[in-house]
């Protein structure tokens, strides 16, 4: 009770927090259910598409550090209303595409930087400094969570209008719950009237950006796990991005894509919410590890077998189970290792190894699948380096001699 007293004051924050993540994520992770009749529509090839996916990977990891640093300096919320505005853009450029090139403009470039400034690691940061220490890891659990509820209500909704009147009807559904983004990011931005408390004993008291970068760079525990957080955007964007090309090619009926993104939505929010409580209590590092591996044994588990209706949302269950719990884990442990004031940019810098495999698992598996015609040697990479990133991690997942940390104000 006293927890959630301690919360009242920073109810609205959070609300607008998981609302801007909640339809960032819905719409980011449906994207995939518009390839196959969008690519007929404009007669562009599934790897067309899949570089726009790739783009905005990129885009959004690479300025994820940068936008971090500005929160710095000019606070959350006009970087996350610039953000929201972006991301409208992006849509309403999807909408009135015409071929390859609008496409990769607006699913690909303002959308990615629209990513960098509203998504997981801005939305985290939010959340983490409006949080009370004792209960901040379960908080970062929720948040993320509701970041799960877009593609669960979003994804069902869009399918449906898609198939009755059109992929472009399904863009312009994403646009309308997309404005929504701006009165959020709003009320998410109040997290800036927070002061941070002073330096604590053992931390660094300047606060420059080379030296939150050094001390990150200069961490080995830090650096495993974003080296290992490069399998995540792996697996993830593979599934996101060709899953439903995948079932269409196995002759699944296209509703069952949308089901199972709304199944991997529904599980989601209560394996977020598990291990952002599990990160409070146990070590975040070896959860991370746990992840990765149970993902891949899924992963080979799933396309081992022939697919069916049932196997698939199965399947989705158990990714959707695994799916954004990495999220507290991540930001979870940069708070641990170098406070809250350079949160954001330092997790950043994690996320562009993130993106980099979000790139690999959109452009490349499009690349192999237009050459071999199958997603064969694919899903066997994907699930292989997920194995290998797992087990490292794991390994890596020692206790480490506390170093002076960042100071959060």
């Amino acid at each position: 009770m006293r927890e959630l007293r301690a919360l009242r004051p920073v109810l609205p924050i959070l609300a607008g927090v998981a609302v801007a993540l909640s339809i960032v994520m819905g719409v980011r992770q449906s994207l995939g259910l518009l390839m196959p009749p969008l690519t007929r529509d404009l007669g562009i090839s599934v790897s067309d598409f899949t570089l726009a996916i790739a783009v905005q990977n990129l885009a959004w990891g690479l300025l994820q550090s940068i936008a971090g640093a500005l929160v710095v300096r000019i606070g959350f919320r006009p970087v996350m209303l610039v953000g929201a505005v972006l991301y409208c853009a992006g849509l309403l450029s999807m909408a009135t595409a015409q071929g390859r090139f609008g496409i990769i403009l607006g699913a690909g470039v303002l959308i990615g930087i629209a990513l960098a400034c509203t998504a997981s690691a801005i939305s985290l940061a939010v959340a983490a400094r409006a949080s009370p220490a004792r209960s901040r890891s379960l908080v970062l659990g929720v948040v993320t969570a509701a970041g799960s509820i877009g593609p669960m209500v979003v994804a069902p909704i869009v399918q449906t209008l898609s198939s009755e009147f059109g992929w472009r009807a399904g863009v312009i559904t994403f646009l309308v719950v997309g404005l929504a983004m701006l009165p959020a990011a709003w009320f998410a931005g109040r997290v800036d009237k927070i002061v941070l408390p002073g330096p604590a004993a053992g931390e660094i008291e300047s606060g420059s950006a080379r030296e939150a970068l050094r001390a990150a760079m200069s961490k080995p525990p830090f650096l495993v796990m974003a080296a290992a957080y490069f399998v995540c955007g792996l697996q993830l964007v593979f599934i996101t991005t060709h899953l439903p090309s995948y079932l269409a090619i196995c002759g699944m009926d296209p509703m069952l894509s949308a089901e199972a993104l709304g199944v991997i939505g529904a599980f989601n929010i209560v394996g977020s919410i598990f291990f952002g409580w599990a990160g409070g209590r146990w070590s975040k590092q070896a959860l991370l590890g746990m992840i990765y591996t149970a993902r891949s044994l899924g992963l080979l588990v799933y396309f081992m077998l022939p697919a069916s209706p049932s196997s698939t949302l199965i399947f989705a269950g158990v990714m959707g189970f695994l799916w954004l719990g990495v999220g507290p884990l991540i930001a979870g442990s940069v708070v641990e290792m170098f406070g809250l004031r350079w949160q954001a940019m330092i997790q950043g810098v994690a996320f562009m190894s993130h993106q980099i495999g979000s790139f690999l698992g959109a452009f490349g598996g499009g690349i192999l699948f237009d050459s071999l015609g199958s997603y064969d040697l694919a899903w066997r990479l994907v699930v292989g380096m997920g194995l290998t990133a797992g087990i490292i991690q794991l390994l890596f997942a020692l206790p480490w001699p506390r170093q002076p940390r960042l100071a959060t104000g």
